[in-house]
């Protein structure tokens, strides 16, 4: 088999082309997902915390250079600048996106599965037949062997 079959087998099935369409629609999604986080929920977080900015917590570790134009109590301004400066704050941030989405992907995953469980119904009632040959079997049990 030449190479270029094996490629095309290996390229067609269907294990691969689930795996693409479910890594474009993951990419379509993170950008919902990120703007929920975002604009919607980081909002009320920082309601909830008196408005405290997580991104701009940091401990400066280097020296400010000379030529600095910016201000020194602004993260993005001192790493910039390229300060050396410990952003534990962006790092709480990130640690609070990704809890908020592993959250919101947890409960779409769990929505879905609720979706797709098939309904319970009540079992089906034994057909007469079935009944019957039951009846026969159960009275040959118990009658004694010739």
């Amino acid at each position: 088999m030449s190479m270029i079959q094996e490629f095309k087998n290996f390229a067609l099935k269907g294990n691969v082309m689930d795996l693409a369409v479910g890594v474009i629609i993951g990419g379509a999604f993170s950008t919902i997902v990120n703007s929920v986080v975002k604009d919607l929920i980081m909002p009320v977080v920082g309601l909830a915390t008196g408005g405290l900015d997580f991104s701009n917590l940091f401990v400066r570790l280097g020296h400010i250079p000379p030529t600095f134009k910016g201000n020194p109590d602004s993260y993005k301004d001192l790493q910039t600048a390229g300060v050396a400066v410990f952003g534990y704050g962006s790092f709480i941030t990130v640690l609070i996106n990704f809890i908020i989405l592993a959250f919101i992907i947890f409960m779409m995953v769990r929505f879905i599965n609720n979706l797709r469980k098939p309904e319970q119904t009540a079992p089906a009632t034994t057909p007469e037949d079935v009944l019957l040959l039951r009846e026969i079997r159960d009275e040959l049990k118990k009658s004694p062997r010739v």
